[in-house]
């Protein structure tokens, strides 16, 4: 599995969601992770970014919402606690489905 930290400099949740993904990934081998910085509008709109941060699992964005404008800028998540920043470790579980986990 293919898991891809999209992110820009000028948001700083992308540093929560790279710890969340490093506590719910630990010890796994089998699964990649590479961050990516988006730097330009230019390149934004080429990758379809929808803000920071973007994970997207062999691929997909399974948090993606289409009304989502593509853009650098940072992204909110709803969350069983309301909005935020950041999906939590068990949001990132079900959406990674990591087998073996305790997420």
């Amino acid at each position: 599995m293919e898991i891809t930290l999209q992110y820009f400099d000028g948001c700083p949740n992308w540093e929560i969601l790279d710890g969340r993904l490093v506590e719910l990934l630990d010890g796994r081998s089998d699964i990649r992770v590479t961050r990516q910085l988006v730097e330009t509008a230019e390149e934004a709109e080429r990758l379809g970014f929808h803000g920071s941060p973007t994970v997207l699992v062999d691929g997909v964005d399974p948090f993606a919402d289409e009304h989502a404008p593509v853009g650098l800028a940072c992204r909110v998540f709803r969350t069983p606690a309301g909005l935020a920043g950041s999906p939590t470790v068990e949001q990132l579980h079900e959406a990674i489905s990591v087998p073996g986990s305790d997420g």
